[in-house]
């Protein structure tokens, strides 16, 4: 596992993070296919909010479950609470520095047949 530094546009909101990014993901539900979100879901442990916890909201909808946090300045989603992992953290590799996105090779996630998608989803 790697150690990465990232942060939303405007750099308000800045935060490390250890993950393998050979374990990144895309989904194509309503949410993820608007933000564009590529995902790192990592324990809370391996995630640290360096700077902006008061820069931060957030938005729920549907069952609730997920918290999609963003800057409230640039509106940029760096990371949140997925459903498929509420005690984990997603965070957005989109948001990462330094990392070149061409070389990732993210697996699927139906989110736009959640249920079934998530019994049969490879762990």
């Amino acid at each position: 596992m790697e150690t990465y530094t990232g942060a939303c546009h405007c750099g308000r909101v800045r935060f490390r993070v250890r993950g393998d990014l050979s374990k990144v993901s895309l989904c194509n539900c309503s949410m993820c296919t608007k933000k564009g979100i590529i995902h790192l879901i990592v324990e809370p442990s391996e995630f640290e909010l360096i700077s902006g916890a008061d820069e931060l909201t957030s938005y729920r909808f549907n069952t609730g479950v997920a918290e999609h946090k963003f800057c409230r300045h640039c509106g940029i989603h760096s990371f949140y609470t997925p459903r498929s992992d509420p005690n984990k953290v997603s965070v957005n590799v989109r948001c990462l520095d330094d990392v070149d996105l061409s070389t990732l090779k993210p697996r699927f996630f139906d989110g736009q047949n959640w249920e079934e998608a998530f019994r049969n989803r490879v762990l």
